[in-house]
C-alpha cells in the first residue's frame, strides 16, 4: 500500500503542515505547483527533499485559486483548464522527476462527476508523458483515464469522511473530517486488508486502493501518518509507493 500526503502548500514565508517531518513517513508527495499553494523554491525544496528520502513526487495540480486554497470550483473551458494543468506539471517537472499527477480540492471533486474537467486532468497527464493518475475509484477521471490507457491509482482517505454513494462529505459540512487517531488507523487498515470504509451514516461501502491519503494540513498530521504507517505494516500489508 502506498501511503501518500499533500506537502509543499506554503507560499514566501508562509508554511502550512510539518512536510519534512511527513516526508519521513510517506512514500509519495503530492506536491503543490503554485496554483492553490507552493512556489518555486518551496517546490525545490520539496522536491530535493523528497529524492533523498526515496519518496515519489507527484504535480498536485489545481484550479487558478491561490486565495481559496483551490477549494473552490472555477468554470473554466476544458482545453484552458487542461493548458493550466500542463503548466503546472510542467512547473515541477523544473525541479525533478514527476511520477504522477493528482487533482487538489475542488477540482478533485470536480473531475470526479463532471466529464469536462476531467478530461482536462487526463489530457493533461496524458501530454506530460502518459502519468499515472491518483483519483477516487469509480470516478468519471478514473473511467476517463483508463478509456486514454492511463494508469490509475485508487485511492482512500484516511482521514476524511465518505458518503454512502462513495463521493467524499464536503468539507463545510459535519463529518467532512476524521481526527482520531484509533479512527483513522482502523479505518486505514480495513482499506487495504479489506477494500471497504465505512461512510458517515454507518454503512460500509466498497473502497478498493492502492494508495492511502493523509493530509499534511490536518491536526496532529504527523503523527496520524505515522500511527497510519505502523497500523498497515503491523497488519502485514507493506508500505511502498506505487511509482517505480
Amino acid at each position: 500500500m502506498d501511503l501518500n500526503s499533500d506537502l509543499g502548500e506554503g507560499f514566501g514565508i508562509w508554511r502550512l503542515g510539518d512536510d519534512d517531518a511527513l516526508l519521513a513517513i510517506v512514500t509519495s508527495a503530492n506536491v503543490a505547483c503554485g496554483f492553490h499553494a507552493g512556489d518555486p523554491s518551496t517546490m525545490r525544496r520539496i522536491s530535493e527533499l523528497a529524492a533523498g528520502q526515496g519518496v515519489r513526487v507527484g504535480a498536485q495540480v489545481s484550479y487558478r485559486d491561490l486565495a481559496g486554497f483551490g477549494r473552490r470550483r472555477i468554470d473554466v473551458p476544458p482545453e484552458e483548464l487542461a493548458d493550466e494543468l500542463r503548466y503546472q506539471i510542467g512547473a515541477l517537472a523544473a525541479f525533478g522527476p514527476v511520477a504522477y499527477v493528482k487533482p487538489h480540492g475542488a477540482l478533485y471533486n470536480t473531475a470526479a462527476v463532471d466529464e469536462g474537467h476531467a478530461s482536462a486532468v487526463v489530457e493533461a497527464a496524458a501530454v506530460a508523458g502518459g502519468l499515472p493518475v491518483l483519483c477516487q475509484p469509480g470516478s468519471v477521471l478514473a473511467g476517463l483515464a483508463t478509456a486514454r490507457g492511463l494508469r490509475v491509482v485508487a485511492e482512500g482517505f484516511a482521514d476524511r469522511g465518505y458518503l454512502p454513494d462513495g463521493r467524499l462529505v464536503p468539507r463545510s459540512q459535519p463529518g467532512a473530517l476524521v481526527t482520531d487517531v484509533a479512527a483513522v488507523t482502523a479505518r486505514s487498515v480495513r482499506m487495504a486488508a479489506e477494500g471497504v470504509v465505512e461512510a458517515v451514516d454507518g454503512s460500509v461501502i466498497p473502497m478498493p486502493v492502492e494508495s492511502i491519503c493523509v493530509h499534511g494540513d490536518t491536526p496532529g498530521a504527523v503523527g496520524m501518518a505515522r500511527a497510519v504507517r505502523s497500523a498497515l505494516i503491523g497488519a502485514g500489508v507493506p508500505v511502498v509507493a506505487f511509482a517505480g
